[in-house]
């Protein structure tokens, strides 16, 4: 047991919660030892999926709204209990000031109710909470002490991998935000950063409108029935465009075995093309397009021209 469970056991946390409640001193005796008893099977949680539903609140806006749906998945109510979901709409809601969302990630991560007390992520959204105005958290700052986290707080989920709070559009993004989407879209993709942001060169020179002969689109250059194949609805939208075009990518390792000259020919001609020539194509595009990547990726430490 971590030394903040020693020091201030589960029921003393239940109770110390229950005081905000309008219940009377029976009634809060009652709900902390229905808590204590129960603690083990309640705070079990899987999965990190957030859901269609969750990110329309996080991309609402609305912070209060975002807290108040967050307890719905904590508790059950109306909705499947999912504490990854409640972390998810409170991180967005804290990260952007909200007092009793920062209450609130501190309280989970307190009390170890997303599997394991973590006196840092605690200690660091009860005092932005207190920061804000929370009178509450005062009262449970000094069982956590000071944290080294204040300035970049995180939300660990129940699997122990941290939340990243949704990507926003925008219709004209530069190279630096370009480039920072891509950090954090490529390694869901299984993709390294780099050979994205080449392809996105060779492709497009980060021209968000650029339009091909072929009615090639957007920054990854996305034919309409390619982007409709993995799921983009706007293609013209630069994230989304981004978003279908590693898809894509992926999609042509997987389908080449890792052969990253294999997928970048797919990628410039079409995987059909490819499979008709039993290799690269002839097509002199095609080849200069592969080069232009590879001798690109040649020249980055530690880069490799296959995938890992």
């Amino acid at each position: 047991m971590s030394q903040l469970g020693k020091t201030f056991g589960i029921q003393q946390v239940a109770d110390n919660f229950m005081k905000r409640l309008p219940l009377s001193r029976y009634y809060r005796q009652g709900v902390v030892f229905l808590l204590c008893a129960i603690s083990p099977l309640v705070w079990a949680d899987h999965g990190a999926n957030m859901g269609a539903d969750v990110d329309a609140y996080m991309r609402s806006g609305d912070l209060k709204l975002m807290t108040e749906k967050a307890a719905d998945y904590q508790y059950g109510k109306g909705v499947d209990r999912s504490l990854d979901r409640a972390i998810g709409l409170l991180c967005v809601a804290a990260t952007k000031g909200y007092a009793e969302a920062q209450y609130e990630l501190g309280w989970i991560y307190f009390n170890g109710r997303h599997g394991h007390t973590n006196e840092r992520e605690a200690s660091a959204w009860l005092i932005k909470a207190a920061q804000s105005g929370d009178a509450y958290s005062n009262g449970l700052i000094r069982f956590v002490g000071p944290s080294d986290l204040q300035d970049d707080s995180r939300c660990p989920l129940t699997d122990g991998q941290y939340f990243l709070s949704p990507i926003e559009s925008k219709a004209d993004p530069d190279v630096d935000e370009i480039s920072r989407w891509v950090e954090r879209l490529a390694p869901h993709y299984q993709l390294k950063p780099q050979l994205v942001m080449e392809v996105i060169r060779a492709e497009s020179n980060f021209n968000v409108k650029a339009l091909s002969s072929k009615d090639a689109r957007g920054l990854m250059q996305l034919i309409p029935d390619t982007a409709e194949r993995f799921g983009v609805e706007d293609i013209w939208d630069p994230l989304q465009n981004i978003q279908g075009g590693m898809a894509y990518l992926q999609w042509l390792l997987n389908y080449f075995e890792g052969d990253l000259k294999l997928a970048l020919a797919g990628y410039n001609a079409g995987e059909k093309a490819v499979d008709s020539f039993r290799g690269v194509p002839p097509f002199p595009e095609t080849r200069r397009y592969i080069r232009l990547i590879t001798s690109k990726l040649k020249k980055l430490p530690s880069s490799k021209t296959s995938r890992d």
